[in-house]
């Protein structure tokens, strides 16, 4: 019992850890759409849902990592992620596994946890709640 309670207290910061490795790796999506870097392993057209995928990408990936606006911004970057799946993977299979959609699935549902729980601690949202005080 003793260790599920040290475990419980460093909660807040284990959903930090998992709020900045998501936003961070969803940053990187929007770097790798809009700038190239780090190059695509395969060509992407850059159509007009392109930029707008990359944008939401780079600007809710910023977000979600540095916990500011966190619920509002992990509530639509889930929606995006939900309809980029049923939009480019879906159609191509129905197991995720093979459809190369597991992690959109992934993303939908660690933001839409976001939603729920928000930020955790290392964020500026709490920073500014504190600071309200």
């Amino acid at each position: 019992m003793v260790a599920v309670e040290k475990l419980k207290a460093l909660e807040p910061y284990g959903l930090a850890a998992l709020r900045i490795m998501s936003g961070l790796l969803f940053f990187q999506g929007g770097t790798q759409k809009l700038f190239g870097f780090p190059p695509p392993l395969y060509d992407m057209p850059m159509d007009a849902l392109m930029i707008v995928a990359g944008l939401l990408e780079l600007i809710g990936g910023a977000l979600i990592t540095v916990g500011l606006l966190t619920r509002p911004a992990a509530f639509i970057l889930s929606g995006m992620m939900a309809v980029g799946y049923f939009m480019v993977h879906a159609p191509q299979g129905f197991f995720p596994a093979n459809n190369m959609g597991t992690p959109a699935i992934l993303f939908c549902f660690v933001f839409l946890y976001f939603v729920f729980s928000g930020p955790g601690t290392w964020s500026l949202d709490r920073w500014r709640a504190l600071s309200w005080r």
